[in-house]
């Protein structure tokens, strides 16, 4: 098998960054070929540099790469895509923040390259910034990353009893890792979670549909159908993960400011 080349260039979205001694940046990249990297933009803090305008946050760039022995050294970024949208409204802006946590935390360093994952966190953040509804976009990408990650909640059967459920409320179960029937709830020792029919209907719509569906647009939820899709979604998740995610502490405090947006 050839080795990798040293140098390569590729489409990358700044899932992160952070100061880096003196002048430089520390960026985590999820590239559309090359997997998640972590690399150096040296001088990129510097008005003057040319990397400065090209390396923000949740923006999606060419870039030109050379593989270090830790981490590769960023040489050259021209950006393609700035999601305006998520640096002119602050709500927008935390739930790109939860989408590139939640992608860091389910995905490694250089492992195979999803061009899948790539597709859906560019097609998301678009979605977002565009003015989509952010928990909405926030459901869908939760269910479609789990899948491609092999994490897929099982939301058609009883994860029990494989057997079809009836059209009325069920139980989620964390460690069954999907729902439980209400004749196979009986037997169960670990926490359940209710999950009623139309919530149920909801995250199975999301799970199955296109990423260029109209109804991913059109779709309007009340605040408590939201509460209730993200209570299961982010239990679900958190007990994947084995922690909580920062930015959902984040997203709730925003929540509690006065007419604050989703």
């Amino acid at each position: 098998m050839p080795k990798p080349k040293r140098q390569f260039r590729c489409q990358a979205i700044i899932l992160s960054r952070r100061d880096f001694g003196e002048a430089d940046r520390l960026l985590t990249l999820f590239t559309a070929t090359e997997g998640k990297r972590r690399a150096i933009a040296k001088g990129a803090r510097k008005p003057s540099a040319k990397l400065s305008g090209h390396v923000e946050l949740f923006t999606r760039s060419d870039c030109l790469l050379y593989r270090g022995r830790n981490l590769d050294i960023l040489r050259q970024a021209d950006m393609l895509e700035p999601y305006l949208g998520l640096r002119e409204d602050l709500t927008r802006g935390a739930y790109a923040n939860y989408i590139a946590e939640l992608l860091d935390r389910f995905t490694a360093e250089e492992e195979e390259a999803s061009g899948a994952l790539f597709t859906l966190l560019d097609g998301t953040l678009t979605r977002i910034a565009n003015g989509g509804d952010p928990r909405l976009a926030a459901r869908y990408f939760e269910l479609q990353l789990l899948d491609l990650v092999g994490f897929r909640p099982e939301l058609g059967e009883c994860v029990i009893t494989r057997e079809a459920l009836l059209p009325q409320s069920q139980f989620f179960s964390h460690e069954e890792g999907g729902v439980i029937s209400r004749r196979a709830a009986a037997a169960i020792n670990t926490r359940l979670l209710d999950i009623d029919l139309p919530t149920l209907k909801l995250l199975r719509h999301l799970q199955r549909c296109p990423a260029d569906s109209p109804s991913l647009d059109s779709l309007r939820l009340k605040p408590a159908q939201h509460q209730r899709a993200e209570r299961i979604m982010l239990a679900y998740i958190t007990h994947l993960l084995e922690r909580r995610l920062e930015s959902v502490a984040f997203i709730k405090r925003l929540r509690e400011l006065p007419a604050a947006s989703p």
